[in-house]
């Protein structure tokens, strides 16, 4: 695995990759750097870059998540969520063909390696209550607002 550190307005994040493409983003700063020149890190740092900036409304990365087929499934989903939109867990469920699915929808939800790029922060409770977020809810809501503030 190969890593590298960006310096973003949530914190610092750790890209991860197996040199071709990404295979997760941590919170925080994980492990010593030793991609940064790599292609596949140039590209992700520019791109998250320009999602906080605004600029940057889907990512065009190679990824590879490891995950269950349900899991690459639910996350294939999510990469389908407009950017400053929101579903709920049960829409989620709904739209894979599942409607009782929603607590699985959220376990998918929660292991998804790679947050912001698969962007996970735009599933909400059936309410349309902030729920649960690796990244802690502060984060999940400055990602929300940030979307909402560049329509």
């Amino acid at each position: 695995m190969y890593t590298s550190v960006i310096h973003t307005p949530i914190g610092a994040l750790t890209i991860c990759s197996n040199g071709a493409a990404v295979t997760a983003l941590r919170f925080g700063i994980y492990r010593e750097e030793d991609g940064r020149d790599l292609p596949v890190h140039q590209a992700c740092q520019q791109q998250l870059e320009e999602y906080f900036m605004g600029r940057r409304k889907a990512f065009d990365l190679p990824l590879a998540p490891e995950g269950t087929p349900f899991q690459q499934e639910v996350w294939a989903l999510l990469r389908t969520i407009p950017y400053g939109s929101t579903l709920s867990y049960g829409q989620v469920a709904a739209a894979l063909g599942r409607p009782r699915a929603a607590r699985a929808v959220g376990l998918a939800n929660n292991r998804n390696p790679i947050p912001i790029i698969i962007p996970c922060h735009r599933v909400v409770g059936s309410s349309g209550k902030l729920v649960g977020y690796a990244g802690g809810l502060p984060i999940k809501e400055t990602l929300l607002e940030l979307e909402a503030r560049h329509p």
